[in-house]
């Protein structure tokens, strides 16, 4: 009986639990344990972030963004970049239609969740696995003012981590109301404008506190894609975005139907964008370079550029008015260290920000000859040497001259000045188009180069910025020149962060060079198809115009200042009646007389100091030993160089007295014995002279030969 008893007990002891279930178990403790403790990592990390968080108004006073100060080669103040403020609006002075309207497109629960939205998250976790994609999971608007304020834009989930730690303490520390109302002031909305006043005042001209449905329902639209969606940017998707942002507010229920459709979104009226100088073309073209000049430390800097404010106004001038109906200009001027003094990127900045200085890609045409020149002056050519100007046809190409006339035989001097295409291409073939496209290269043509003949003419597009590089390393001698636009960046306290120093140690070409080329285009001024540019000072250019008119150019220097000027439609249409040497030549001269008039007349160094391989060797060089001599007449026939002038020459030195000959005449002096007694000596006969025959007409052919040898 007590066995059967114990084996009873021993039967209703529960059998220990094992296989799957035993792991579902081990799980859920572990799971368990690791979300105690993750809570409590949570709870300490949220407690210890509220320690550290700002006050409120600490808060309200901080600056939003980079505060960027640009100013003028002489300190004059061009611009102010970075984020712009408008009155700071306490959350009862924003009107209810601005709250409902962000808080329904934004954050439709943000009256329920402690900062991080669990249903959002959730939902985002859903899509995610059920659409195959990366979870996409909204910010709530805490997690936003926490990114604006504290954190970076940057894609990352450690990022994501901190920004809902922030979004939890800011909430544990802030009331509703305060994180609102700091949102609405703070978030930014495009075009600079940092809160919905500014936001308000720079898209509708006026003051937050009025705003109506359908503009906070734009407003509201904005800070999903604030770039996107400007209003000063597109308008349309402005207005189609507040549609969206209309139906989110009626469908959660803060405005009703009737509402919604009472809001006029087309009625809007927006504010003028306000005026842009061309000084916009310069700074959009420097300021980017700030990112790899100094680090990004958030804190507001000071920028001193390179600009002449007077000069950007008269390119400015200079370009509108000589501009063709319809076309386009551009217009880039370098001081002789590379600084950028102007920089015109189109007829007008708020029509078309486009700028035509730094990024159109065109073809120079005939300016580019500069470095077909530039390689045969390199090669060994002269402006004094003769080329000729004649029709002459390579690898089926049958390059013509401007008017269909040619010149014959000409100075290259001559073929430059009046743009001769023949000679180039002559030029082309004799020194290669390799060879040209290597010096393009040198002298900082930064853009695809072809190699075929044609090449000669300009045919490789280029943009302005590069060729007036090219034509300022021609100016300094054969110096690279690199174009800069910042001189040097400070704090706001003076600290300077970055200082410019020019390299000028890199020599592209020897001087002579550069002295012949600016010869060239001294004379392509005076006489040539530059003389519209003359401004009665030293002047070196050229013109350049491609097929139908569709380009013209005119590049140039004088008293350290290096100008080029493009004219042409954007299209590439022909522009009836540009050539280079009429508006961009007429531009060019308007703004350069502007340019130097306050700089000190300077004469061109066109001296040609050849290098020892190209100078004329002096007279003993073209002797040898006399024996090598080949003496001619008046006639170019040889001569018996033992024969000698039939008259005295004037010029010869004395003859030398020679020594006394030792004969019978000698003897009898010297013996005192008369001539006449002398013994007589029997003389042998006279032999008759050898007669040679003629020689055979084969030797007649073959003595010029062997004398040409000798």
């Amino acid at each position: 009986m007590a066995v059967k008893d114990k084996g009873d007990r021993a039967a209703s002891k529960p059998r220990p639990a094992s296989g799957p279930r035993l792991w579902f178990w081990r799980f859920v403790k572990i799971g368990s344990a690791a979300a105690v403790i993750g809570l409590i990592g949570l709870v300490v990390a949220v407690v210890t972030v509220m320690g550290s968080l700002p006050s409120f108004q600490d808060l309200k006073s901080s600056p939003n963004g980079q505060m960027i100060l640009v100013k003028a080669a002489d300190g004059t103040e061009i611009m102010q970049l970075g984020p712009s403020f408008g009155e700071w609006l306490d959350i009862d002075d924003i009107p209810q239609v601005m709250k409902d309207a962000m808080v329904s497109v934004e954050d439709r629960r943000y009256a329920y969740h402690p900062g991080v939205d669990p249903i959002g998250i959730g939902r985002a976790i859903y899509n995610s696995v059920a659409g195959g994609g990366r979870v996409r999971a909204t910010s709530t608007i805490t997690q936003q003012l926490a990114r604006n304020v504290f954190l970076s834009n940057s894609r990352s989930y450690t990022r994501k981590i901190r920004e809902g730690v922030l979004a939890l303490a800011l909430e544990r520390k802030f009331s509703k109301d305060q994180i609102l109302e700091l949102y609405l002031n703070k978030v930014y909305f495009g075009g600079g404008a940092y809160g919905v006043d500014s936001a308000a005042r720079k898209f509708f001209n006026h003051d937050a506190k009025t705003l109506s449905l359908a503009e906070a329902a734009i407003i509201a639209g904005l800070v999903k894609a604030p770039s996107r969606y400007s209003p000063t940017a597109d308008s349309e998707a402005a207005l189609g975005r507040a549609g969206v942002v209309l139906q989110v507010m009626r469908d959660v229920g803060t405005i009703t139907p009737a509402q919604a459709a009472e809001a006029d979104l087309e009625g809007v009226e927006f504010a003028p964008e306000k005026g842009q100088n061309s000084v916009r073309y310069f700074t959009d073209w420097a300021l980017p370079q700030l990112d790899t000049l100094i680090e990004d430390n958030g804190e507001p800097i000071v920028v001193w550029t390179t600009l002449d404010l007077n000069m950007q106004r008269a390119g400015t001038a200079a370009i509108q008015a000589n501009v063709p109906g319809g076309a386009q200009g551009a217009l880039v001027s370098l001081d002789r260290d590379g600084a950028v003094r102007a920089m015109v990127g189109g007829t007008d900045y708020v029509t078309s920000n486009y700028n035509r200085a730094t990024s159109a890609l065109r073809q120079p045409g005939s300016a580019w000859k500069l470095f077909v020149y530039l390689s045969a002056l390199e090669a060994g050519y002269t402006p004094e040497d003769i080329v000729t100007d004649a029709p002459i046809t390579i690898g089926g190409w049958s390059p013509r001259n401007s008017g269909g006339s040619y010149a014959g035989d000409i100075t290259l001097r001559t073929a430059f000045a009046y743009s001769k295409n023949t000679v180039a291409a002559r030029i082309g073939e004799d020194v290669g188009t390799s060879s040209i496209a290597n010096m393009a290269r040198r002298f900082g043509i930064t853009t695809p180069i072809t190699t075929l003949p044609s090449m000669v003419l300009g045919s490789s597009e280029v943009r302005v910025i590069d060729m007036v590089r090219a034509f300022a390393g021609v100016s300094s001698g054969g110096v690279a020149i690199s174009p800069y636009g910042i001189t040097k960046v400070t704090t706001s306290d003076g600290e300077v962060l970055y200082s410019h120093e020019s390299d000028m140690s890199q020599v592209l070409v020897p001087p002579h060079v550069t002295a012949g080329m600016t010869d060239l285009l001294q004379t392509a001024v005076n006489v040539g198809t530059g003389r519209a540019a003359q401004i009665g000072r030293p002047v070196a250019g050229k013109t350049g115009t491609t097929n139908s008119n569709k380009d013209g150019w005119f590049l140039g220097f004088s008293s350290g200042i290096t100008t080029g000027v493009w004219m042409g439609r954007d299209d590439a249409r022909p522009v009836g009646g540009l050539q280079g040497g009429t508006a961009p030549a007429r531009a060019f001269a308007q703004f350069m007389k502007v340019a130097v008039a306050k700089r000190k007349v300077e004469p061109f160094d066109t001296e040609l100091k050849l290098p020892e391989w190209q100078l004329e060797p002096d007279d003993e060089a073209y002797f040898g030993s006399p024996d090598d001599v080949i003496f001619i007449d008046e006639n170019g026939n040889p001569i018996d160089p033992g024969r000698g002038p039939a008259e005295p020459d004037p010029f010869a030195p004395p003859p030398v007295q020679q020594p006394e000959r030792l004969d019978d005449n000698f003897i009898d002096r010297a013996l005192g014995r008369d001539p006449v007694n002398r013994p007589q000596v029997r003389q042998a006969e006279p032999r008759p002279p050898v007669r040679r025959p003629p020689p055979t007409p084969q030797e007649e052919r073959v003595a010029p030969a062997l004398r040409d040898e000798e």
